[in-house]
């Protein structure tokens, strides 16, 4: 199951460096976690300072 990021993100970008997946992009509002790109390896959640990326 793919991570999410929630409405909780504060846009700093820190997760997106961290992705060996190359699956999260900026959005909107919020970085988005591209659901099949997503390697499920979690490491995104630690390196999330607003901690905003939850299991999908």
């Amino acid at each position: 199951m793919a991570y999410v990021i929630t409405d909780d993100c504060i846009s700093c970008g820190a997760c997106v460096d961290e992705c060996p997946a190359n699956a999260i992009s900026e959005g909107d509002s919020k970085y988005v976690i591209d659901a099949d790109s997503c390697a499920d390896c979690g490491v995104c959640v630690d390196a999330c300072a607003a901690n905003a990326i939850v299991e999908g």
